[in-house]
């Protein structure tokens, strides 16, 4: 997983393989600015599981903005706004999960 930041936003993205359908695909937010992505082929018995756990600077990151997408060519990006200098937490403003 590649992790690239600006001043505005917290990129990540992955090319996961042709197994893994987007219904795989499992993005959520956890306590303590985490994020946790996993891709799951149940189907096969090797290359079929994959894991992040993303920890984010306490007050980094706006949690209730992640969104992904998941590209025909099996490309996961999701994006993570950063919060301003000061800016108060979002938290409860949106789902905590998001199922492809």
């Amino acid at each position: 997983m590649v992790i690239q930041s600006t001043l505005s936003t917290h990129t990540l993205s992955v090319v996961l393989p042709r197994a893994i359908q987007p219904e795989m695909v499992t993005v959520s937010v956890k306590k303590g600015d985490r994020l946790n992505i996993v891709a799951d082929a149940w189907h096969m018995e090797n290359d079929c599981h994959y894991e992040w756990q993303v920890h984010f600077a306490p007050g980094d990151a706006d949690m209730p903005s992640v969104r992904a997408r998941f590209a025909p060519d099996g490309k996961l990006t999701i994006t993570v706004q950063r919060r301003a200098p000061g800016q108060t937490s979002g938290y409860g403003r949106g789902p905590l999960g998001t199922r492809f």
